[in-house]
């Protein structure tokens, strides 16, 4: 029997306290479980990434809060702390798409997936225009529209999704390097993809908290895994 993908999935902190531990759900890793990888939590270690990019086949990029280069914005920089993560997971994230393993970015990741391809970003969403929704909201959930012939719409099979919401940065450029997969209904965009790569897609909602409920989003994962096996 072949062994299963193996996943790099970079660890979140507790930036809210100063980054003193590790910290994140365990559902990204029930996710891959589910899907047939096996994951494995990645620490902000530099000497770590030549090693992790050469011997893993698939990366997923976590959810957080952390500071974003200045140049990634349009308006108002970051007010998130700055944290050893940046460092360590673009060069993650560089590795595995040099290699055309699959990368799968999710909120803060699918930020960064966009701005490594020439995206850019604000601070506060929610003062971009009076008709956009509270999207830094954990108890609310709101539709998006995924964009026809689109990686995304072959592998999920559906038009609309119900998604949750818990960002206050968004991306609201993306260069033509990359492409819009879904928006909400505000128009803010809540799913990219990068064409030249065999799988790179960013997810702005986590798709991971769904995993033990039936949602046509979970397929997200069944073929980021499937794509990662096919690397080894």
């Amino acid at each position: 029997m072949s062994a299963k993908p193996r996943i790099a999935v970079i660890m979140d902190e507790n930036t809210s306290v100063g980054g003193t531990g590790y910290e994140m759900p365990k559902t990204y890793f029930t996710a891959v479980h589910r899907a047939g990888g096996m994951p494995f939590g990645i620490p902000y270690l530099a000497e770590m990434v030549e090693t992790v990019v050469a011997e893993f086949d698939g990366f997923i990029s976590v959810g957080g809060r952390i500071q974003f280069p200045r140049e990634w914005y349009v308006g108002d920089e970051s007010r998130y702390p700055a944290s050893e993560r940046l460092a360590v997971e673009q060069a993650l994230m560089r590795g595995f798409l040099d290699r055309d393993k699959p990368v799968l970015g999710i909120c803060n990741g699918m930020q960064m997936l966009a701005c490594l391809h020439g995206g850019r970003m604000v601070h506060k969403v929610r003062e971009t225009g009076a008709h956009i929704l509270d999207h830094d909201n954990r108890t609310a959930s709101h539709a998006v529209s995924i964009m026809p012939g689109t990686m995304l719409s072959r592998i999920v099979g559906a038009a609309r999704m119900e998604v949750n919401s818990r960002h206050q940065e968004a991306v609201v450029e993306v260069s033509d390097r990359a492409v819009v997969a879904a928006q909400a209904d505000d128009g803010v965009i809540e799913a990219i993809e990068i064409p030249s790569h065999r799988f790179a897609i960013g997810l702005q909602w986590h798709q991971e908290a769904f995993t033990l409920t039936e949602h046509p989003g979970n397929k997200l994962f069944d073929a980021f895994v499937q794509a990662a096996g096919e690397r080894r």
